[in-house]
């Protein structure tokens, strides 16, 4: 009786979902034809393109939610997509960028028949055929931010011929999560939304990379809840984890509840047969970062994942307060274990240091520092004052680096030497990370001052074996950054057709503005 009883509950289970699903497809049926009107007249300026042409550039504009890859043969990383918000308007990328490591260089590559434009999707490089980079999903927002497509697209870019490829996908989705496994790509969560309804997602899905084919993989045992922006990473033993991620629920009428999840599973072959999948629930030991959502997952030396920043969101029914965190964790996956990232500090400061007093930190040059480790917070508060005068609060906290070097170090005359905190990425959420010969770079991500979002360009890194200092690559000043007021005006609709003439320069400055007149 009791299998019995399971069995039902999960077919209920499953009834209801697809019963949510099919009321999210209907209502948002109409804004996506909507939008799909404007998508394809962006692919018709983007067939434009006939040729391949790369072009030394500055860093690129301020964005999050894109991807960041590494080149699996050469020292480059590789951007794409992305979003970015001034206050009256979105704005969706589509751009393909190359960030030489070696030579610290921008070029901007622009490829015939590139996917449309897009945020928060998922980008995978494999070493197939001199290098894949592999993008599914993500969506498209109206320039209001209040209509959604999801794209349920798959593409391939063939890093040696660069050229695009398209391949149809599962359904539409945002925030999903997505990692090479053996010859395959296995896809998790995510989430589907529109003006008034929205459903997560806790599926898996298989892509086989030798046949071009999906398939659905159903694995026994309980697995995580539905959920998007979770940590999924691949480990040593072949299994895949997954930890945290965040949803939310309708309590009444236009009000919705999120939640930030903080459990972990780990997926993998049952019996060692590819075709069948278990969950288990993980219960990893050492000290676990504390529940966020919007924080950053690349793989770090040693096969450890490697797991930066995030915000904890203060939700109440009319305001949402958020705290931005720029600290570094570390998941041992052989270990079973979570360790704080914390840094050293330069060789050569530290014996300074040591014979003299320990130095109060300093507020740092304008919002551009921050500070790994959490021995001793200092909360430091910067006023902004932005162009229409209007006095922007904006709190960061720094944090004394500890002990430990690299998370698994245990070197006890670094008690000793550690000092005031080493300049780095200011506290963000939603960044792009990726580890390239042992060093961490973060690019971009974005944070909140009161009504303003300040959406960032700045690169850093850190060398992940020596964990002494951050480095900025790439600087920027969010005191800058233009903010719009929202307003309820026409002209919106207007400049933005404006501004969708097809001008290659106004193309290549702003990447051209997700707008039309709703």
């Amino acid at each position: 009786m009791g299998k019995k009883g399971k069995k039902e509950k999960g077919r209920g289970a499953e009834k209801t979902a697809a019963k949510m699903e099919k009321k999210v497809s209907k209502r948002s049926r109409k804004e996506e034809e909507d939008l799909e009107a404007l998508i394809a007249h962006f692919q018709t300026l983007d067939a434009k393109r006939t040729q391949i042409v790369e072009t030394p550039c500055p860093p690129p504009s301020p964005r999050l939610n894109a991807s960041l890859s590494v080149h699996p043969e050469k020292d480059e990383l590789i951007l794409f997509g992305g979003e970015y918000f001034n206050g009256q308007k979105t704005f969706l990328y589509n751009e393909l960028y190359v960030y030489n490591i070696r030579k610290d260089a921008w070029t901007k590559v622009d490829i015939p028949s590139p996917p449309p434009r897009r945020s928060a999707h998922q980008a995978v490089v494999v070493p197939q055929g001199g290098g894949q980079l592999w993008v599914f999903g993500g969506e498209f927002v109206s320039p209001n931010g209040e209509q959604f497509y999801h794209y349920k697209d798959l593409w391939v870019l063939h890093l040696a011929t660069k050229t695009w490829e398209q391949v149809k996908g599962p359904s539409g989705r945002s925030g999903h999560r997505m990692v090479a496994w053996k010859r395959q790509l296995i896809l998790f969560g995510g989430f589907h939304e529109s003006t008034r309804d929205y459903i997560y997602y806790n599926d898996v899905y298989a892509f086989n990379l030798d046949t071009f084919t999906w398939s659905k993989l159903s694995p026994s045992g309980t697995g995580p809840t539905p959920r998007s922006g979770c940590q999924m990473s691949v480990t040593p033993q072949g299994g895949i984890i997954v930890y945290g991620g965040y949803s939310k629920q309708r309590v009444k009428k236009d009000v919705d509840k999120g939640t930030r999840h903080s459990d972990m599973f780990l997926l993998k072959p049952e019996d060692g047969r590819e075709d069948k999948w278990v969950w288990t629930r993980m219960n990893p030991s050492g000290v676990r970062p504390t529940p966020r959502s919007g924080f950053s997952v690349a793989m770090a030396p040693n096969h450890q994942t490697l797991f930066f920043g995030g915000v904890c969101d203060e939700e109440e029914e009319e305001s949402l307060a958020g705290e931005f965190f720029n600290d570094l964790y570390f998941y041992d996956a052989t270990r079973n274990r979570w360790f704080e990232g914390q840094l050293k500090g330069p060789k050569s400061e530290k014996k300074k240091r040591r014979r003299g007093r320990r130095e109060e930190p300093e507020g740092g040059s304008k919002l551009a520092c921050g500070g790994t480790g959490t021995q001793a917070p200092v909360e430091v508060v910067k006023e902004v004052v932005a162009e229409d005068g209007t006095v922007v609060t904006i709190k960061q906290v720094l944090a004394a680096p500890g002990s430990a070097g690299q998370p698994q170090s245990e070197d006890e005359d670094s008690l000793e030497e550690a000092g005031s905190p080493t300049p780095g990425p200011c506290p963000r959420s939603n960044a792009m990370l990726a580890v390239k010969h042992g060093v961490l770079y973060v690019y971009g991500g974005m944070f909140e001052a009161g009504d303003r979002q300040v959406t960032l360009s700045d690169l850093h890194c850190l060398d992940l074996h020596r964990m002494e200092a951050w480095k900025a690559l790439v600087e920027m000043d969010p005191e800058t950054q233009e903010w719009l007021e929202e307003t309820d005006s026409e002209e919106d609709s207007e400049e933005v057709e404006g501004a969708e003439g097809g001008d290659e320069d106004e193309d290549e400055d702003s990447g051209e503005e997700s707008g039309v007149e709703d």
